[in-house]
């Protein structure tokens, strides 16, 4: 119960509609709603971080939360490209995954234009070679640090090798929503949807074990059983030869890893349309390289970064 959490409902009408009908919709409803439903409140103020707060009154118009739109206007501004006429590669790339969950797993009341569900079904998620493309994106986060927790420890940067190991078992999490086909929310939200997850019963004591281990030692023995669970289940979605899932020594170093470069490797030969295979090795989606919430969270930003991929 967050700000703008309260009775809401987004209408949608046709764009003609829209411009006949729509204001008069939203006047209509702040002189006739009542002031409050099912004990809260249908009025909202503090306008400045978007719908606010509820806050109850007994008098004078309502400033609700019920939103006039037209379907394909309210698509663009939310997404920042145009899914009603289909979506390239780069559009799907460039969206980050909590646009795409929250319009993907709203709750549709009455579809009377029979627009919404089609989107809803066409953004259930990605196209299958944009999702090995993120896929081998997240196993080459992984590849990029997974020897440096140990060898953080090795030389005493003791909160350098807890650092490591908190952005590892972020990482793994995310493949985790990958690997079971499920978009990944914000920080706030990411670790309750996580525990949502099918995997998320056997993987989360070793995930605490490893944050909560005291040497690197113990955090790369938690480590390596996460590595070993994950690879058992890239393995069983069948998208790629089976792969050896047991940690070994990094190369003729004391520190255990998966050795995730097999696994971006043998995603990327799994892919086949020519429009993803042209896309940057490096890059994956806008999530894997942008962290800003500043960034994600604006349509007008993150559509921007369009031009990484050409």
């Amino acid at each position: 119960m967050d700000h703008g959490w309260g009775p809401r409902l987004q209408l949608f009408l046709s764009e003609a509609d829209l411009k006949t009908f729509g204001e008069g919709i939203v006047k209509m409803l702040g002189e006739c709603l009542p002031y409050e439903f099912h004990g809260f409140s249908t009025n909202f103020s503090n306008r400045e971080i978007g719908l606010g707060w509820m806050e109850r009154i007994t008098s004078g118009p309502i400033c609700h939360g019920v939103s006039v739109h037209a379907v394909r206007p309210f698509l663009i501004g939310g997404l920042g490209c145009d899914p009603c006429d289909g979506l390239t590669a780069v559009d799907w790339l460039t969206i980050p995954e909590q646009k795409l969950r929250v319009i993907s797993s709203g709750q549709i009341f009455h579809d009377g234009l029979g627009e919404l569900k089609k989107i809803q079904a066409q953004l259930q998620y990605y196209p299958r070679d944009v999702w090995l493309y993120l896929l081998a994106a997240q196993w080459r986060r992984i590849d990029q640090e997974e020897p440096f927790m140990g060898r953080c420890g090795e030389v005493g940067d003791e909160l350098g090798s807890r650092i490591l190991t908190a952005r590892l078992i972020r990482d793994v999490m995310k493949l985790c929503f990958l690997m079971e086909r499920q978009y990944a929310p914000y920080s706030k939200w990411f670790g309750t949807a996580f525990s949502q997850l099918n995997c998320a019963g056997e993987l989360t004591p070793t995930l605490i074990g490893a944050l909560n281990g005291q040497t690197w030692q113990e955090r790369e023995t938690h480590l390596s059983q996460v590595y070993e669970s994950v690879a058992a289940q890239h393995n069983g979605l069948g998208i790629t030869p089976l792969l050896e899932a047991t940690v070994s020594n990094f190369h003729d170093r004391p520190f255990k890893v998966i050795h995730s470069g097999r696994f971006v490797e043998a995603i990327r030969n799994a892919i086949h349309d020519d429009e993803v295979r042209r896309l940057p090795e490096h890059l994956g989606g806008v999530d894997q390289y942008v962290d800003s919430t500043d960034v994600l969270s604006y349509t007008d930003r993150y559509s921007k970064l369009r031009f990484m991929y050409s």
